[in-house]
């Protein structure tokens, strides 16, 4: 299973941490004010928020709890939303080549997925 091999599963790791620092980037580059702190630190937020709560039972990726278990379609739009947010994130605060490249990686990575994918869309 290539979705679950070990670099694989590193890369998606260090994607998701991207993500978060994406999206944190994005809210930072709100114009100054208060709205700066709060989008700086409500958008990584939330996105890890959903990301642990929403998940499909019996995950191999993940432990195999789901503390709001939903369909794997459902799942699936969650992690690519977060995951290309935090590409956007990159982009929309002037780091256009960090952008490309974390998209690039996340493209690669669902590549070598399919196994996932298709067990995803199966449940």
């Amino acid at each position: 299973m290539m979705g679950n091999a070990w670099w694989n599963l590193t890369l998606r790791f260090l994607l998701e941490l991207s993500a978060l620092l994406g999206l944190c980037m994005a809210g930072w580059s709100y114009p100054a004010g208060y709205g700066r702190w709060a989008l700086a630190i409500a958008l990584p937020l939330a996105a890890a928020v959903s990301w642990g709560t929403f998940a499909v039972l019996n995950d191999p990726s993940r432990s195999g709890r789901a503390p709001v278990p939903v369909p794997g379609a459902v799942r699936l739009v969650l992690e690519l939303v977060v995951l290309f947010g935090g590409a956007a994130g990159f982009y929309l605060a002037g780091h256009a080549a960090a952008g490309i490249v974390m998209a690039l990686l996340i493209a690669l990575s669902y590549t070598f997925s399919w196994d996932r994918l298709g067990w995803l869309l199966r449940q």
